[in-house]
């Protein structure tokens, strides 16, 4: 598997559920009530029924084409009313099952979280949640957060704002494909806690579990398993009887009930493209942190759902929530510059096309792709999502394309360069890194080695970022040295904070983390020529000990114990790459996901760690290697020079090794 696989492979996963971003300096605060300034007036000119549904068949169907989606599930509402509620494509293929909006369940990803934290408000309302209180509170013993150097405790509210301070692990337990791997909440919250890496309240940078988290806290307050709750506090009272945090597994004492067979039997598969044909893929259980992922629902449900979140919790003459949490959903929790989310008690708010503002949330499994859109000032709500891994594309641009033919106001693209921009592209151009990342061991190295975003500026005035495989194009919004750019060809935004003549980090307009500069020692091209420089040195040193003449015999005690560790640090440098060549070649994608981190990749770590230990032992015995000892007794100037060389490349690589996390198997 090539590099650029596995990157696009791990940003989805660690996407978890998609999203990218981070705030700037002085982003901490809440913002004040009333913060964010309504959008302008906008003149609807919606379609008749037929028009917009003709609309909408036209983009979806030419995707599942153009894309290679097996099938999608779509549901439009406004002012109450269901405008488009539609099946595309198929839910299974041997034998084919046609999509059924009513029916069929397509998994939602981290649209499952907008569940989630309105089960929280709701037991904020109820009084057993504060949300300015320590989580800790509302937590068992055995899953409250740990200090860990920090003194400013995590609350719920910035849980909701995913700016709790968590490093963002995934890879060998986000997604299970054996159900008899997944484990309790709790179990899971316990075994897979993450370092705090930054204070409290300083970036937003996503985390599926302090979502996890906050799910149980109201779980635990409530006296239900988490599952319960959101049925009897959510899906009953909205009529979502086709919605469910549950999974299609066998019942265990110590779980929750599986999913009901009736609902079971409607579910969708989940697809891959491999380039010449659909192949499905196991189930992706993710039960063990249901709260940040693991529900599924119907088109037809999610309509009930937008139209209560658009009207205020209200079904019928009844009401789900109150006051308190339907404003809670139009109040930003952080300031931020225009166009960047600035997450409305857990919902993402997007900017549209018009400017307009909506919120609400964007979802992926590894192969279900979901995006959920609500635009208030339009009594607007646009629900999609599709059951192929090749399906984001379609969910991330069919709510702005519906809001453009609602309101009238097609976009003009590409947008024109500025050619000015060139001029300042030392302030833009670099490598960054994103915070929503683990910060160490081998999935810190792999996440560095994959996930580098590389901004650098063209000639005719246009920014080019790259991250993994995905190129994507800015332009300038103002100024071309303001650090503010749009998308040549949608309404993504990236805000690059500028200090001291260059970019300090970027955010962008989801705002699940911030990219930060990258130091000089996380190149890969420095990695990479480090470990050819000590692989050249280790195949010269074992080269040199088979065809060393008499002469080179003569030695020191100290010089003769010196090249037997050369020698074994040598072999074990040679065996940690060619263990870690042979895991790029055999791993296959789910290896990554599901057995993480693997036999091949652990071995690899543990002869590097030992070599780097006879390379530190090595460098101890240099001053005592470098005498010359009688003249007839001792290692020849050329000899000596090649041993000091040998330690010099192989301690350089060490460090950058242990810099990178490659040093640490225990850590995975």
């Amino acid at each position: 598997m090539s590099w650029v696989r596995t990157a696009a492979l791990v940003a989805l996963t660690l996407a978890g559920l998609t999203l990218l971003v981070s705030p700037a300096k002085g982003l901490a605060q809440p913002s004040p009530p009333g913060a964010a300034p309504p959008p302008p007036a906008i003149q609807r000119s919606t379609p008749p029924v037929a028009e917009l549904e003709a609309y909408v068949d036209g983009i979806v169907r030419d995707s599942l084409v153009q894309d290679h989606i097996v099938g999608a599930t779509v549901a439009i509402v406004q002012d109450g009313q269901v405008l488009l509620k539609k099946g595309y494509g198929a839910a299974g293929l041997s034998p084919r099952r046609p999509v059924d909006p009513d029916r069929t369940l397509f998994r939602l990803g981290s649209v499952s979280k907008t569940f989630t934290w309105l089960t929280v408000l709701k037991e904020t309302e109820a009084g057993r949640l504060r949300l300015d209180a320590p989580v800790n509170l509302f937590l068992p013993e055995a899953v409250q957060v740990r200090d860990q150097g920090f003194t400013r405790p995590v609350t719920l509210r910035s849980l909701m704002s995913h700016s709790g301070g968590f490093e963002d692990r995934a890879l060998g337990h986000l997604f299970e494909r054996d159900p008899a791997r997944v484990r309790p909440l709790v179990t899971y919250l316990q075994q897979e806690r993450p370092r705090r890496v930054r204070a409290e309240g300083l970036v937003s940078s996503y985390s599926n579990y302090g979502v996890a988290l906050a799910g149980e806290a109201a779980a635990w307050v409530s006296g239900k398993t988490f599952e319960q709750l959101a049925e009897d506090a959510l899906f009953e009272p909205l009529g979502m009887g086709r919605t469910t945090f549950r999974e299609p597994r066998p019942g265990r004492a110590d779980l929750p009930a599986p999913m009901a067979p009736r609902l079971a039997a409607d579910l969708s598969e989940g697809f891959s493209w491999n380039g010449f044909a659909f192949r499905p893929e196991p189930f992706e259980y993710i039960g063990q942190i249901a709260p940040a992922g693991s529900a599924s629902s119907t088109a037809d449900d999610m309509a009930r759902y937008m139209i209560a979140l658009l009207d205020g919790g209200r079904v019928g003459e009844a009401r789900v929530y109150g006051d308190l949490t339907a404003r809670a959903l139009q109040t930003p929790l952080r300031q931020t510059p225009a166009g960047v989310n600035g997450w409305r008690h857990g919902f993402i708010a997007y900017a549209l096309p018009g400017g307009l503002s909506g919120f609400g949330h964007d979802g992926a499994t590894l192969t279900f792709m979901t995006n959920m859109t609500l635009v208030p000032e339009l009594g607007l709500g646009i629900f999609i999502s599709t059951n192929t891994s090749t399906g984001r594309a379609l969910t991330q641009r069919l709510a702005s394309r519906v809001v453009e033919e609602i309101t009238g106001r097609p976009a003009a693209w590409p947008r024109a360069p500025s050619p000015e921009l060139y001029a300042y592209r030392r302030l833009y151009e670099g490598r960054f890194l994103g915070t929503r990342r683990a910060y160490s061991g081998l999935e810190g190295m792999l996440e560095r080695l994959t996930g580098e975003l590389r901004v650098e500026v063209t000639p005719d005035g246009r920014l080019i970022t790259r991250e993994g495989g995905r190129l994507q194009s800015w332009v300038p919004e103002g100024p071309a040295n303001a650090g503010r750019f749009i998308s040549e060809t949608g309404w993504d935004r990236r805000v690059f904070v500028l200090e001291g003549g260059r970019t300090r980090h970027i955010l962008t307009s989801l705002n699940t983390q911030t990219y930060e500069r990258t130091p000089f020692w996380s190149g890969r091209g420095l990695l990479a020529a480090a470990a050819v420089a000590t692989g050249l040195a280790a195949l010269l040193t074992l080269a040199f000990a088979v065809f060393r003449n008499r002469r080179d015999f003569r030695q020191t005690h100290i010089q003769a114990r010196a090249g037997v560790l050369q020698g074994l640090q040598s072999i074990l440098w040679l065996s940690a790459i060619a263990l870690s060549v042979a895991w790029v070649a055999l791993t296959k994608e789910s290896d990554l996901i599901f057995d993480w981190p693997g036999l091949l990749p652990l071995a690899a770590s543990a002869c590097a760690l030992v070599a780097t230990l006879l390379t530190v032992a090595n460098a101890a015995l240099l001053p005592l290697v470098l005498r010359s000892g009688r003249r007839l007794d001792s290692w020849t100037p050329l000899r000596r020079a090649g041993f000091t060389a040998t330690v010099v490349v192989s301690l350089a690589f060490s460090l950058l090794l242990g810099l990178w996390g490659g040093l640490s198997p225990w850590a995975g």
